[in-house]
């Protein structure tokens, strides 16, 4: 699905990660990473939507499923202009960025994943996800045992040390009730990205997390 050209850009863009070098470089990111990426979410389109016709598999250099390689230096100590990895989010319609219920694709040298749910979600967000496994704490378990019981993703992200407001630290589900982030995440071979396969790799991935979406979209009145 990518050329090996594709990781070969990426560890090279990390050792000169600086506006002078992309710009002489520029054709080649487009050829062998961008051009490469946008294929790929075309031909995940029809996996997608026959998932859920809510998600976003938008094929588009700006706005679509293919996130910028510009990195947002406002508020980070990393001021390196961009991104060394390459990131694919099918989130759902109604999202406005990346703090949403969607599907997630990251290659980068060394590092590839995919995930499943939702990344720091807003305090009304991750509410609503934990009034939900409170108030349907059997469907929640039931949940992850089809999810997670018989395949490798693990339940991954950032937790509070302390039982959120209005939840019992005695509470049978605290472990989850104290998540911040609710993602199922899958480490991916470094090889798998140059399979011809991969498309269908990733789209039974999804199948296999989409109750997981389905619950934080139904936490959060969103249809999947």
């Amino acid at each position: 699905m990518f050329p090996k050209k594709t990781i070969r850009f990426l560890k090279e863009l990390s050792s000169n990660n600086n506006r002078e070098w992309f710009a002489l470089n520029k054709s080649r990111y487009e050829d062998d990473v961008r051009t490469p990426a946008l294929n790929f979410i075309e031909a995940m389109e029809p996996s997608v939507k026959q998932l859920s016709p809510y998600l976003d598999c938008t094929a588009k250099k700006v706005g679509g499923a293919l996130m910028r390689v510009h990195r947002d230096t406002r508020f980070g100590k990393d001021k390196t202009p961009y991104k060394t990895n390459i990131g694919i989010q099918f989130r759902h319609v109604r999202g406005k960025d990346v703090h949403c219920p969607g599907y997630y694709v990251h290659i980068e040298p060394g590092d590839v994943f995919f995930g499943a749910g939702i990344w720091k979600p807003d305090s009304a967000n991750v509410l609503a996800i934990r009034t939900l496994i409170d108030e349907h704490p059997r469907e929640w378990r039931a949940l992850k045992k089809k999810v997670f019981g018989k395949s490798d993703f693990a339940l991954s992200g950032d937790s509070l040390k302390r039982a959120p407001k209005g939840f019992s630290p005695e509470h049978p589900e605290i472990e989850d009730l104290r998540r911040k982030d609710f993602i199922a995440v899958l480490t991916l071979p470094a090889s798998a990205i140059h399979k011809a396969d991969f498309t269908s790799q990733i789209a039974a991935h999804m199948k296999t997390t989409a109750p997981l979406m389905k619950f934080l979209c139904e936490a959060n009145d969103l249809m999947f």
